[in-house]
């Protein structure tokens, strides 16, 4: 198994960081993708897979919540980490019309900028949307054919928009929210139209844990370790295997991040 989305900087894991590796590495999950959504995130994400070499792997890149807060050269920064062979993807980056923590006209700018370098450095866009689709998508567009890769990290989104990720021959990142009874109904019924070549998994840990999980832990943390519920939910909406989507799952993210075979 691959997580291809852990917050593994996240303060939550402070005390147990190492642990948690090795419970993740216990359940078999062979590789991670700490993901950077800012200048100091990714920097982080890149010293963790520099301790961890050949486990850990990193995105960099400025999440469209820390769109207002970027620096003058935070595009050069981005680039300098991006030349370290631990650095796989640009992001998470994208757009948040939910929250909107910083100002649409800024996200779309530094959205744009990162998608521009993923084609410049040739690197694949590990990708955030949020009540935004018709303005990412617009974005995205023009770069189908020369970004070499895009993963719709933690989609969550509709039949119609599903079907335009996938025309433009985009990687779908399934989290816990699957294994929502409540709000990942919509989300459940989906899943069957997803081509398993096009499948990733991922915890978005320590958000997300999956609801399926019995007994239920006592923190409300999610971990890497728990990324099985997520494959054994996906294995019920596709009536397959469980072994039938972690080989899948795995084969894409080793071809899209370059990953060795034996992870």
């Amino acid at each position: 198994m691959i997580d291809i989305g852990v917050n593994l900087t996240n303060a939550r894991f402070d005390k147990d960081r190492d642990e948690l590796i090795v419970r993740a590495k216990s359940k078999g999950v062979n590789a991670m993708l700490v993901t950077g959504t800012n200048l100091s995130e990714s920097q982080k994400a890149l010293q963790l897979s520099i301790q961890y070499p050949d486990y850990l792997y990193s995105t960099a890149g400025v999440h469209p919540h820390d769109a207002d807060n970027v620096s003058d050269n935070y595009l050069e920064e981005i680039r300098i980490l991006a030349k370290n062979k631990a650095v796989k993807a640009i992001g998470e980056c994208g757009l948040d019309f939910n929250r909107n923590y910083s100002v649409p006209k800024q996200q779309e700018k530094v959205f744009s900028e990162q998608i521009s370098l993923a084609s410049e450095l040739q690197l694949p866009l590990f990708l955030h949307q949020r009540d935004a689709f018709p303005a990412w998508f617009q974005l995205i567009s023009p770069y189908i054919k020369s970004v070499p890769a895009m993963v719709s990290h933690c989609f969550t989104g509709s039949g119609d928009e599903l079907e335009q990720c996938l025309s433009a021959g985009m990687y779908i990142g399934i989290t816990g929210w699957v294994c929502d009874e409540r709000r990942g109904k919509s989300l459940q019924a989906l899943i069957p139209l997803i081509p398993l070549n096009r499948l990733m998994i991922e915890t978005d840990a320590p958000y997300l844990t999956p609801r399926t999980i019995r007994p239920k832990p006592k923190s409300s943390r999610n971990e890497p370790s728990y990324l099985p519920y997520v494959i054994e939910t996906l294995a019920e909406l596709y009536q397959c295997n469980i072994q039938d989507i972690i080989n899948a799952s795995s084969e894409n993210a080793r071809k899209v991040f370059k990953l060795s075979e034996h992870q």
